[in-house]
């Protein structure tokens, strides 16, 4: 009887689970995101070493963020949270020119990653309301998001001190993790 009323609950109240990387160099806004998006609020934070976990409940979906850390020694670890990882969030520090092609490197070292190969990417130009920020279609250029072949990719403009753009990025990676599993 048990068994029955869970197959029911299930079938008419859904609950997706999804597991989300959100990966990008350091200091570009990762874990403000991450406690925007949970709390709602900012955070005062300090650099991630190992990373931050947290589970947000969006749209019907269950997101379980993995926010890790962006120091260049730490990067070589990032591929130890890539197992059963259906979407990533590269987040890039919109007015840091110097090191873009760097960001645009660690990126597409990731997305030759097999285990990665199936995850939509979505891409969160962030801090866009700072002076001099690059645009999203610049960063987008700069990181050669236009040879992705074969991947579900967006870029979003955002702030993740204000929030602007945050829920439009978590929309779309609904929308399209949905849409890539079936």
């Amino acid at each position: 009887m048990g068994g029955a009323v869970s197959r029911i609950a299930k079938r008419f109240f859904p609950k997706n689970g999804v597991r989300i990387l959100m990966v990008g160099l350091d200091a570009s806004g990762k874990t403000t995101i991450l406690y925007k998006l949970k709390l709602g609020d900012i955070v005062n934070t300090i650099p991630t070493i190992g990373f931050n976990v947290e589970t947000i409940e969006y749209k019907n979906i269950t997101f379980t963020i993995w926010d890790v850390g962006g120091q260049d020694k730490i990067r070589p670890l990032w591929r130890h949270y890539f197992q059963n990882t259906q979407g990533i969030i590269f987040v890039v520090d919109s007015i840091d020119r110097e090191r873009i092609s760097e960001a645009r490197n660690e990126l597409h070292c990731i997305l030759s990653e097999s285990e990665l190969s199936n995850a939509t990417l979505l891409v969160f130009a962030n801090k866009q309301d700072l002076p001099h920020a690059m645009s999203s279609s610049e960063v987008a250029d700069k990181l050669a998001l236009h040879l992705l072949r074969n991947r579900f990719w967006y870029i979003q403009s955002t702030s993740a001190t204000t929030g602007q753009g945050l829920y439009e990025g978590l929309d779309w990676l609904s929308d399209n993790i949905v849409n890539n599993k079936a």
